[in-house]
């Protein structure tokens, strides 16, 4: 009789707190009269949710005098689960420049909206011959083609390798430009302090190289579209020498141009470095008043030291190391 007693005491104790905490169905946002709204969105014919990349934006659906709705409230995350009042919204989601927008009455509730995008995604990479090129060494831009204009409208400047762009379905065209963080080094070149010793070598500066590539680019709807792009480049350091293997002539002003004498750089410095395009090209050396120059050939991934020796010839100019030796005059042999 006891143990019966025991258990029907406890059972009143468990039915007195849920009587005192309300109804086991009860919605906790109806309770301080809110609403809770989860929201969550897909690309067409897609099930899965995004899981980033999103931009939530809710207005008022009420117009202002000016025309404009009033922005309740703003989400960077993906699936974010916000608290309104009750009211009339137009719920506005951003991927990349394709989107979505639906108009919801809230009253105190919970609800989740998805909304699907009617839009694809562009994932862009580069690759120089079989390796992956660093994301922060590619400057990339998307255009809309505008008649025979391939870059007919510019519609992202600022597009990241190895992000996934929101884009309406459509063409595009994607211009990818590889940018040279090792030249910017010696640009101003190193100069002592009024304490004698050195001063502390600038930062490097971030430059556009003149490996550039394009392609067109399909966009469907519902699907993600992965681009590689393959440049074909290589980072060159040029040294003045006074022989073959010899040591680089420190206060050298270095002048890179095309075979059709357009300048690509100029650089100060004993052994300056640049990324160059795959081609062939010039290099004038200054140095105590002497000019030398040389040409040289640049290979896909082939990262290489390019001697300029500082010998006079018939016309006052220099000119590189003889066939046999590392780097060899005029244009260099496989």
């Amino acid at each position: 009789m006891r143990s019966i007693g025991r258990r029907f005491a406890g059972a009143t104790v468990l039915a007195l707190l849920a009587a005192l905490s309300g109804p086991a169905w009860a919605d906790p946002a109806a309770a301080d009269g809110q609403a809770t709204l989860g929201l969550s969105a897909v690309l067409n014919g897609q099930t899965a949710p995004l899981t980033g990349g999103v931009r939530w934006r809710v207005f008022s659906a009420k117009t202002e005098e000016d025309g404009s709705h009033a922005l309740i409230v703003e989400s960077n995350l993906a699936e974010p689960t916000l608290t309104l009042p009750p009211g009339d919204y137009v719920v506005h989601a951003a991927f990349g420049l394709a989107s979505a927008a639906k108009r919801l009455t809230l009253g105190p509730e919970v609800r989740t909206e998805r909304l699907p995008i009617a839009g694809g995604g562009l994932k862009i990479g580069g690759v120089i011959g079989d390796q992956a090129i660093d994301p922060s060494k590619l400057s990339l831009a998307i255009y809309v083609p505008v008649g025979r204009n391939p870059e007919g409208k510019l519609v992202d400047a600022k597009a990241k390798a190895g992000d996934i762009v929101g884009l309406p379905e459509g063409n595009y065209h994607v211009v990818s430009t590889y940018l040279d963080t090792v030249g910017g080094r010696f640009l101003a070149g190193a100069a002592p302090s009024p304490n004698g010793k050195s001063a502390a070598p600038a930062p490097p500066a971030t430059i556009p190289s003149n490996s550039i590539v394009s392609a067109d680019i399909k966009v469907a709807s519902g699907k993600l579209t992965d681009v590689t792009l393959r440049h074909r480049c290589a980072t060159l350091t040029v040294k003045l020498v006074n022989k073959p293997g010899g040591e680089a002539l420190a206060n050298t002003t270095f002048t890179v141009l095309t075979p059709g004498g357009d300048v690509i750089r100029e650089l100060i410095g004993a052994f300056p470095s640049l990324v160059l395009a795959e081609g062939e090209y010039a290099v004038i050396a200054r140095h105590d008043g002497k000019t030398y120059q040389s040409t040289f050939q640049v290979d896909t991934g082939v990262d290489r030291d390019v001697e300029v020796v500082a010998q006079e010839t018939s016309q006052g100019t220099g000119q590189e190391a003889p066939q046999d030796a590392p780097n060899a005059a005029g244009k260099e042999q496989d």
